[in-house]
């Protein structure tokens, strides 16, 4: 067997980073990124765009974000307290935001993450939420073989890129391939993802997780997954996703 010297092997190593970035610069040129919502080239969410994305502002529940007229917390979770501290969505699921989210999650544009990951980074810059751990809601080994990746986990990978705070993996897993949760109600959204994750071990006891999804619909699955969290020892679960369901 061949023997390289260290030297070598950093050459080896500088020369194949040059050749992604190549590689990336040629794909580029052939194919320049198109915003999703209108099309302009340049970036696959241009400046326009992102200024008109549907914000979510308050006043919103404090647990799930659902909007309120009066007090802190909505009808549901007066009534049945989720067990996740709180919610926060950046946008509603309409127009740009809807189309980003279903190229980046079911048409395999992945380069998606870094600019979706960035307006996440600007929110947590502008509303701090009391996290110093990230966890991705993980998919089940059977989506993930056909969808190819979890777009939860690009995105916290990229917001603990942007944001410093520690990537936690392997730790929260799914042991169920559950039944998609955008054609459930929302009793039946609860029941599907009952007992649906697990916790493998106490490397998340005393941390306080900030759990990253795409969508929130009900807050059913963050839920499940902070209900499991706790029960490791997690001192406080938020969940942060891209947009809501309204």
């Amino acid at each position: 067997m061949k023997k390289y010297d260290l030297g070598s092997l950093v050459d080896i190593i500088i020369l194949l980073m040059v050749l992604s970035k190549f590689k990336e610069s040629i794909i580029d040129l052939l194919f320049p990124p198109r915003c999703v919502g209108c099309g302009s080239g340049g970036s696959f969410l241009c400046p326009s765009c992102i200024r008109l994305l549907p914000r979510l502002y308050p006043p919103y529940c404090e647990r799930c974000s659902i909007p309120v007229i009066r007090g802190t917390l909505c009808p549901t979770c007066l009534r049945s307290p989720p067990i996740i501290d709180g919610i926060r969505s950046l946008f509603w699921y309409q127009r740009a935001i809807r189309d980003a989210i279903l190229w980046f999650k079911y048409k395999n544009l992945k380069a998606l993450a870094s600019p979706l990951a960035e307006l996440m980074a600007e929110y947590l810059r502008s509303n701090p939420l009391p996290i110093d751990i990230l966890v991705a809601v993980p998919l089940h080994p059977k989506r993930i073989r056909q969808r190819g990746y979890n777009q939860s986990y690009l995105l916290a990978r990229e917001l603990s890129r942007l944001s410093g705070l520690v990537l936690m993996e392997g730790s929260l897993i799914r042991l169920r391939d559950t039944t998609s949760q955008t054609i459930l109600g929302a009793q039946e959204r609860r029941s599907n993802v009952r007992g649906a994750f697990e916790c493998k071990d106490q490397r998340l006891a005393g941390k306080r997780i900030g759990l990253i999804d795409d969508v929130c619909t009900t807050g059913s699955t963050l839920d499940a997954c902070a209900a499991v969290l706790k029960e490791r020892g997690g001192s406080s679960v938020w969940g942060l996703t891209l947009a809501r369901e309204n």
